[in-house]
């Protein structure tokens, strides 16, 4: 399979999960596959098999690493680092949007809230979450902890 194919099969993986958090947020088997281990457990798997390739089967370039920005630029100029990159993405942003969810429907936030906030975690990662935790916060729903509703 070539690399160009994994990172379709991998984008094309998550859809159905973000449809679900989207679309059918309160939904049974929502909730069991979305707020469950079994996808990111997948996904976890799948990002240590590129992981693996790149540092111990010499699937990267020689000057790739984390300790420099050269060194990062290296570890994504391969294929397989760049591939490990992408699936961190998604497992992420897919775990953060599932947070939403939960977070949203614990503290009450309106659905048309949590929306736009899941479409920009799915597209953007951290802009989506920005969009939830400032909505969380001006609604009145919430404070800043993320662990308790607003008094």
């Amino acid at each position: 399979m070539s690399y160009d194919m994994l990172y379709s099969v991998l984008n094309l993986s998550v859809v159905p999960a973000w449809a679900l958090l989207i679309l059918a947020p309160g939904w049974a088997w929502t909730q069991r596959l979305v707020h469950g281990a079994l996808i990111p457990l997948v996904l976890a798997a799948i990002y240590l098999a590129f992981l693996t390739l790149g540092i111990g089967f010499g699937q990267s370039d020689p000057e790739a690493g984390m300790s420099s920005l050269g060194a990062v630029h290296a570890l994504f100029s391969h294929p397989v680092g760049l591939l490990t990159g992408w699936v961190h993405f998604l497992v992420f942003d897919l775990f953060v949007g599932a947070w939403i969810v939960r977070d949203a429907r614990r503290i009450g936030l309106s659905r048309w809230i949590v929306t736009p906030a899941l479409l920009f975690t799915f597209m953007f990662g951290p802009a989506g979450l920005f969009i939830h935790l400032l909505a969380r916060k001006l609604s009145g729903k919430a404070g800043w902890s993320l662990d308790e509703a607003a008094p």
